[in-house]
């Protein structure tokens, strides 16, 4: 009597096949539907993910989803974070978003629905405000349209994981909305970008904070470290070691932080901290670089450049 088969026995020599089963599992995608009441909010909402990394879509048809999803575990390149803006601009199209998310149910796809809905007061004076027609006023007048995709709207408002109304919220407000309903606690909703740069080629122009390396000796009139840069370990050392360096970079990361937790409550995302000195190649790039790792050690995204380096 022949010995029971183990049905995940791969046979050996057949490379294709033992590289398939020595495979680690594709990461499983996240999906969140934004969907909900025209003039909402739904496009902040799409902003705000897309600011946090994911990838986003506006006015997806539903029957897209899970193609889209499948076509990119397919091609090695999994959208792990995808959300789509679904709504009546799709038409018939969105007739079909029930149906997808039994679809995507049963293939155990990790989705939740975001449901942005307001006050139809509300709707109608954000409508009057912009000037433009509802999807679905078509000849009707304005609240007619409103009140026909609150109806078609019912069924899936009842099954969404979060509904923010957006009535008293304004674009910051919602902000903190979608983020607090979404985003993981490990995501950096600021980011940092700390740049060195030359005074004698100009202030960078996205600059929000500007500081001045230049009350340090010029590392450039010691003869053994002019052809170096800042990122070169000696004139690291020699820069980071001159009265009143390592002070200035202690109080001005101290400084930071207030200023960091107001940009956050204040939906400011992008921050540039620039870094001068006269040319841009030894003071502000050793100090802007231990600028950038202080400020990753206090749990902050930073990427540190440097603007000038190599111009002279």
């Amino acid at each position: 009597m022949s010995e029971d088969k183990n049905p995940l026995t791969v046979p050996q020599g057949i490379p294709a096949l033992e590289a398939a089963a020595s495979a680690p599992e594709p990461e499983r995608s996240q999906v969140v539907i934004i969907t909900g009441m025209s003039g909402a909010g739904r496009s902040r909402a799409a902003a705000e993910l897309e600011d946090l990394g994911w990838f986003v879509i506006d006015n997806l048809p539903p029957q897209m989803l899970t193609p889209l999803i499948e076509m990119s575990v397919h091609s090695g390149q999994t959208l792990t974070r995808f959300a789509a803006v679904v709504d009546v601009r799709g038409r018939q199209f969105f007739d079909q978003l029930q149906d997808v998310m039994e679809q995507m149910k049963q293939r155990e796809v990790d989705y939740r629905v975001m449901f942005l809905d307001a006050a139809d007061d509300v709707l109608v004076r954000r409508y009057e405000s912009v000037r433009r027609p509802h999807p679905l006023q078509g000849d009707g007048r304005l609240l007619d349209g409103i009140v026909s995709e609150r109806a078609l709207l019912r069924t899936i408002r009842a099954q969404a994981d979060v509904v923010i109304d957006t009535s008293d919220l304004n674009v910051h407000d919602l902000g903190r909305e979608v983020r607090a309903a979404i985003a993981s606690e490990d995501e950096h909703p600021l980011r940092i970008h700390v740049v060195s740069f030359g005074f004698k080629y100009g202030l960078p122009m996205d600059a929000d904070l500007v500081v001045d390396m230049r009350f340090l000796p010029n590392p450039y009139w010691v003869t053994e470290l002019r052809h170096l840069s800042g990122r070169d370990e000696p004139v690291r050392d020699y820069v980071l070691a001159l009265p009143g360096a390592q002070q200035f970079i202690d109080r001005y990361v101290e400084a930071l932080e207030p200023v960091l937790k107001g940009y956050l409550e204040e939906e400011k995302r992008f921050v540039t901290l620039a870094v001068g000195c006269t040319g841009g190649k030894h003071r502000s790039v050793a100090v802007s670089e231990e600028i950038g790792r202080r400020l990753r050690q206090a749990g902050h995204r930073v990427v540190v450049t440097a603007r000038d380096l190599g111009k002279e």
